[in-house]
């Protein structure tokens, strides 16, 4: 895959999707989502593929849209963009996406990383909605997942007064997995993409899926959901080899089926 805003590789079964704008902070613009959704597609798609990582650079994860881009823009306009419809897209992805977050990651930066499933902060990262300095808000699910992350009182002041949060605070308030030293920001967020995507295929999508649907659903709408999901893995071969290697003591061979 050949782009122009994003560079794109594979370690063993993992995709690695590097945001590559260093000029404009990974700014993120429509070319830079097409072309990150592009590969999140097609990654999800691969069966050889257990899991993504997205990442920046060391100073930068994304800085936030790019405001260039949408000074001038209409309310038509922004009603008819692909921008913030991308970040739908990143909802029905099935396999975890994991951010590994070094620097800033502001506005839709932050919220490219709070779409993820998991966050690997390092010891630099910055979160904020900054939108409130340019006479905006939050666009692109920042005042939804920021406030069920770190609850309303939080997110009101994040939003309404531009607070930031350091990695230490993001990890208090649950918003990263865990806070490691900068330069190995993207060996931890390789090493826990590896070692999912090495788990049951099937298993990790519908836990995923019952995971998300615990935010949006009620309780009882959820435990049926997940009930769905437990009973339907015993049709797969995936449960009855991992249940076989656990009684013959052996590893198992999963099969994503």
């Amino acid at each position: 895959m050949n782009f122009e805003t994003i560079l794109v590789e594979t370690r063993g079964r993992v995709g690695l999707i590097r945001l590559n704008r260093p000029k404009a902070l990974n700014a993120l613009n429509q070319t830079l989502l097409t072309e990150l959704m592009a590969a999140l597609e097609t990654f999800d798609a691969d069966n050889q593929i257990g899991a993504m990582v997205i990442m920046g650079n060391e100073k930068v994860f994304a800085a936030g849209a790019d405001i260039k881009e949408m000074a001038t823009a209409s309310a038509v306009d922004m009603l008819n963009s692909e921008f913030i419809p991308t970040f739908d897209r990143i909802r029905v992805i099935k396999k975890p996406i994991i951010a590994a977050v070094s620097g800033w990651a502001l506005g839709g930066g932050s919220e490219l990383a709070l779409s993820c499933d998991m966050i690997i902060a390092a010891e630099n990262a910055k979160f904020g909605q900054p939108e409130i300095n340019i006479g905006v808000i939050p666009g692109a699910g920042g005042t939804q997942r920021l406030a069920k992350a770190v609850g309303k009182a939080l997110a009101m002041e994040m939003v309404l007064n531009n607070r930031t949060l350091n990695a230490e605070e993001a990890l208090h308030y649950g918003i990263v997995n865990r806070v490691v030293p900068t330069e190995r920001c993207f060996d931890e967020a390789l090493q826990l993409a590896t070692e999912i995507a090495a788990r049951a295929p099937l298993a990790v999508q519908l836990g995923k899926e019952a995971i998300n649907q615990a935010f949006e659903t009620s309780l009882s709408e959820g435990l049926a959901n997940e009930r769905r999901a437990f009973t339907l893995l015993f049709a797969s071969h995936d449960q009855k080899e991992g249940m076989a290697a656990f009684i013959e003591k052996r590893p198992p061979e999963w099969k994503g089926q």
